[in-house]
């Protein structure tokens, strides 16, 4: 298995103003040693994220999305809790209102004579 080459943002910058210049895909591609879907990419990324584009070879990009993961996580456990205190709550009022109607506390520990 081959390790994944990593590029600079200038070596990318440069293949794509090769190919704005008028070369091809595949003669940049061939001249750089990098598959064509690569050199549609970065010029996708580009496009997409302008000045923001190639940060410190996709660490920025990978940092983003595990804050975004973590934030989804967060926010699900937050539903998970108010749920949560919802059915603690509801679970108090039926014991109370059965305590009430019985005229003695609800309890495991009361004994039968």
């Amino acid at each position: 298995m081959k390790a994944r080459r990593k590029f600079s943002k200038e070596f990318k910058l440069t293949a794509i103003r090769r190919m704005q210049s008028g070369q091809s895909i595949a003669e940049v591609a061939r001249a750089l040693e990098v598959h064509p879907s690569e050199l549609h990419r970065w010029r996708r990324e580009l496009e997409e994220h302008g000045e923001r584009a190639f940060l410190g070879v996709g660490k920025k990009r990978a940092e983003e999305s595990r804050v975004a993961e973590l934030e989804r996580k967060v926010g699900q456990q937050a539903l998970e809790i108010d749920f949560l205190n919802r059915a603690l709550q509801h679970v108090e009022e039926q014991r109370l209102l059965r305590a009430l109607s019985n005229g003695a506390p609800s309890t495991s520990t009361s004994r039968k004579k």
